[in-house]
């Protein structure tokens, strides 16, 4: 069962996908979890950009830009998920 920081991220990636223009497509099966792989849902470079300034929006963190360069080597949503519980945890 996923927790509530993960259930959050899911809910910004699903909204952003949701956004009309957006470069990020509905998950295959239409279920989004912290397995799910990035590409598979079309996040590229921008895709990620987006989510990422969502997180910064959404957390009161601040992605430095060589932290956003080694995030693109995130796979899955569990991945950006305990990116941001890292950051969150070295702002407390």
């Amino acid at each position: 069962m996923a927790d509530q920081l993960t259930n959050e991220i899911i809910a910004m990636i699903k909204k952003r996908a949701a956004s009309d223009g957006d470069n990020i497509a509905p998950a295959p099966g239409g279920e989004i979890t912290a397995a799910t792989g990035l590409t598979s849902l079309g996040i590229d470079s921008l895709g990620l950009a987006d989510v990422l300034w969502d997180l910064e929006q959404a957390y009161g963190i601040k992605i430095e830009m060589n932290t956003s360069e080694a995030w693109s080597d995130l796979q899955n949503v569990g991945d950006m998920v305990e990116a941001v519980r890292g950051l969150l945890t070295q702002e407390a």
